[in-house]
């Protein structure tokens, strides 16, 4: 994972390139998670609502349609390349504005009626200020709704392909604690204290819990596993073609033999609210 001030340059990549590629096969794989979001952002329509990293736009496209024509959608995030893919898809309902920014700085417009990320809050360098920022933008009593990953242990469809890596590739250095990575808010009171002192109220947490189908076969979830994510990481850094390929064919041992491969998923569903 890279270091903070790297975050653009990181999603502007080879790796934003590799989750457009898999674009399709990400949202269909994370869809019972992007079904919990959006129900528990109870969407009106009407509504003004911002999507936070935003990627390649199936939250905020998902959310239009919910919204109807009288809605609108701010969806922004850091990757060119996602923001491409985004844009170039369908849309219906409320009009979507896709805007290239940082939402840790991004001078929003005020009055929102929700905030909402899938996956997009956990790679701020500064987490509180970044918080602050997005509560800015909401109207008074407007909410927030993100939903972020546990602990990497109660991630199986990332523990179970990365143990089998680390089999064979000697294991990373641990991230700073505290710094930007997709499992930044295991602690879900350290992640309501953290939105109480950006200014929210009524943080709430909860678990959310899904068997995820990373693959319909072997091969579908071994091809999954090792192209985005932080078995993707791992790979990335080995410069030996026969220890990736050693690497690869431990992650397809380690799955399931039958069917679809079904893994555990494991989230934190925070809601806030912006006083007033």
């Amino acid at each position: 994972m890279p270091e903070p001030a790297t975050q653009t340059e990181y999603w502007n990549s080879d790796v934003g390139e590799r989750w457009v590629t898999m674009q399709a096969e990400l949202d269909r794989v994370f869809a019972p998670l992007t079904a919990a979001l959006l129900d528990a952002a109870s969407l009106r329509s009407g509504e003004r609502m911002l999507d936070i990293g935003c990627g390649c736009g199936e939250t905020a496209l998902l959310a239009a349609e919910r919204l109807g024509a009288g809605g609108a959608v701010t969806a922004l995030d850091v990757s060119r390349p996602m923001l491409a893919r985004a844009r170039a898809r369908p849309a219906t309902g409320a009009p979507i504005t896709w805007i290239e920014a940082d939402a840790q700085i991004h001078a929003f417009a005020p009055g929102h009626d929700l905030a909402l990320s899938r996956f997009g809050v956990m790679f701020f360098e500064e987490s509180r200020a970044a918080f602050a920022n997005i509560r800015q933008a909401l109207r008074p009593g407007g909410r927030l709704v993100v939903l972020c990953w546990r602990a990497l242990t109660e991630n199986e469809w990332v523990s179970l392909p990365r143990d089998a890596v680390l089999g064979v590739v000697p294991a990373p250095e641990p991230p700073p604690p505290g710094g930007p990575g997709p499992f930044r808010f295991a602690d879900g009171a350290a992640l309501a204290e953290l939105l109480a002192q950006a200014g929210f109220t009524g943080a709430a947490v909860a678990p959310v819990d899904r068997a995820i189908a990373i693959g319909d076969d072997i091969g579908a979830a071994t091809r999954f596993a090792v192209t985005v994510g932080p078995v993707a990481g791992l790979l990335r850094e080995l410069d030996d073609p026969a220890l990736r390929e050693r690497a690869v064919a431990a992650v397809r041992a380690a799955m399931p033999a039958e069917g679809p491969v079904r893994l555990g998923a494991a989230c934190w569903l925070a809601t806030a609210f912006n006083p007033g």
